[in-house]
């Protein structure tokens, strides 16, 4: 069987397929697991064997970057419970201009069955976010109000100083004259300051679907 090429269509078309088929899945090597990373590492892999089966594409690793590089995506995978994950932190401008990456992101509550002694994990929630929405909402948004305003480089140098943008203070000018040039889009993940960025989803469930670059796959 010849198999076809990964395309971003057809990754989110296969996750959609992948959340209604894992929501009826029981298994017995779940039952009782409350890790969440090795519970996130359980459907990774099990996503990615289902994907090789019919498509070609190379596979990232989180030691290589990101999960799918040739298409630009990331595979995340949270708990409804706080659905939120950490990322690599590369610099200070992935808050305002994006992660450089988009993501697909599976949302599970986790059902255990005693009887059975079987795990589920029924996908909630599958959302692709397109690279230009994965930068922080509240700081893209403030710093559109900032341009709106007429602000300059100091208004903006400010924000970053009041939001505790990890900058210095040449970056913080280099930084904010970019701004000015070509103000940010309007980001919808929430990320905080951390050794690395922790990203949170509440937003992009929220909005799946209503938002252009935001969408409701499953």
């Amino acid at each position: 069987m010849t198999k076809t090429n990964l395309t971003i269509e057809l990754l989110q078309t296969e996750a959609n397929k992948f959340a209604t088929v894992e929501s009826s899945h029981d298994e017995p090597s779940l039952f009782g697991v409350t890790d969440g990373k090795a519970v996130g590492t359980y459907l990774e892999h099990k996503f990615q064997k289902y994907l090789h089966e019919n498509y070609v594409y190379i596979e990232g690793s989180s030691a290589k970057g990101i999960d799918f590089p040739e298409l630009g995506v990331d595979l995340k995978v949270t708990s409804i419970k706080q659905p939120q994950s950490s990322c690599p932190f590369k610099y200070a401008k992935q808050k305002i201009y994006g992660l450089g990456y988009a993501l697909l992101v599976f949302v599970y509550e986790k059902i255990d069955k005693n009887k059975q002694k079987t795990g589920r994990l029924n996908i909630h929630h599958t959302v692709f976010v397109e690279k230009h929405r994965t930068a922080d909402f509240q700081t893209t948004s403030g710093l559109r109000k900032i341009i709106e305003n007429n602000g300059n480089q100091d208004d903006i140098i400010a924000f970053f100083e009041e939001r505790l943008l990890p900058v210095d203070e040449i970056q913080a000018q280099e930084l904010a004259e970019e701004i000015l040039q070509k103000p940010p889009e309007l980001g919808y993940l929430t990320i905080s300051n951390a050794l690395q960025w922790r990203l949170q989803y509440s937003r992009v469930i929220q909005e799946a679907g209503n938002i252009e670059g935001i969408n409701k796959v499953y």
